[in-house]
């Protein structure tokens, strides 16, 4: 079996052609850069220009299955001219994609899944979102990632099924959101930011990568939250994480004031709140190897439990 993937040598593409190797399945990747070009049976890399339309057809050769997870990070500072780069690399990276396989041709293809976020979700302390959810959040990230999944809809048109998978906070040691947190922790300067009460869905990163290849494997259709069962307050985050690393917390929460100052209006990432259900990806058959935060970030961290509290308990701990 052989997969493209745009963004493999993203944090979370890494991990999927980390897994995709484990299982012997080959895969095929494009870049931007060429200096980023390796040729091997399992790892073959392809050229790609989305700004200008460009993309060596040869990517598509013996693949099967198309995982898209390209777009410029949205942890920088969100600059007008940077607010287009994260749009533009989403949106034109699928139309490149698009125009590419109407040209090499699509019979072979099997299953296309896309990235998506959770971002599309308005934010709200009250409501618990599943798939169904029409509303948009009223926000750039909302704009976003609607246009983002308009874009993806496009491929419907072919043969294959088309799944999009809406990602929450992405747990792992390496990079994304979860470094970014820690370090203060780390630094004894670590708090919640503005009331606290504001939800974080999160997925560890191996759970992820698992998922976007459950898609494939199983020619999933249709939209699937990328998170796990639990979600859990920011304030709790902070605390586990704390916990984790054994350091104290004793700063007040952050006033969200303060940190448009420092961030901006990229700022709203750690304010904005969304209750995520994992349920419809749960009732194909997925299961998660991480349903609770704490044990995930044990993983992460490379903790060993010391707690004797059961599944079961904090199963119940952290959906209260």
């Amino acid at each position: 079996m052989r997969i493209l993937i745009t963004g493999a040598t993203g944090l979370v593409g890494s991990e999927i052609v980390r897994q995709c190797h484990a299982q012997n399945i080959h895969v095929n990747y494009l870049t931007t850069s060429k200096d980023k070009l390796v040729s091997k049976t399992e790892y073959q890399g392809f050229y790609w220009n989305p700004d200008k339309g460009e993309i060596d057809l040869n990517c598509f050769k013996g693949v099967s299955a198309i995982i898209n997870l390209a777009g410029a990070s949205i942890a920088k500072r969100w600059t007008p001219k940077y607010k287009k780069i994260i749009l533009s690399s989403r949106v034109q990276s699928l139309q490149t994609l698009h125009k590419g396989l109407l040209e090499f041709g699509s019979e072979y293809i099997k299953s296309f899944v896309s990235a998506s976020a959770i971002g599309i979700y308005p934010s709200s302390v009250g409501n618990y979102y599943t798939e169904e959810e029409q509303a948009v959040d009223n926000s750039f990230l909302g704009e976003v990632v609607e246009r983002w999944e308009q874009e993806a809809d496009q491929f419907q048109g072919f043969p294959f099924p088309v799944a999009k998978i809406r990602i929450g906070l992405v747990m792992a040691k390496e990079g994304g959101a979860l470094p970014q947190m820690t370090k203060p922790i780390d630094n004894y300067v670590g708090s919640a930011f503005g009331s606290g009460e504001q939800w974080q869905s999160w997925i560890h990163i191996q759970d992820l990568a698992r998922m976007f290849l459950f898609a494939v494997d199983n020619t999933l259709s249709g939209v699937f939250n990328g998170v796990a069962p639990n979600p859990v307050s920011n304030e709790k985050l902070v605390k586990k994480i704390a916990d984790v690393l054994k350091k104290p917390l004793f700063l007040p929460n952050i006033p969200e004031f303060v940190m448009k100052l420092v961030l901006g209006e990229m700022s709203y990432l750690l304010f904005s709140s969304q209750r995520v259900s994992s349920k419809k990806i749960e009732e194909t058959g997925f299961s998660f190897k991480y349903t609770n935060v704490c044990p995930a970030l044990q993983e992460i961290y490379g903790v060993k439990s010391s707690s004797k509290t059961s599944e079961m308990g904090l199963k119940k701990e952290y959906s209260s």
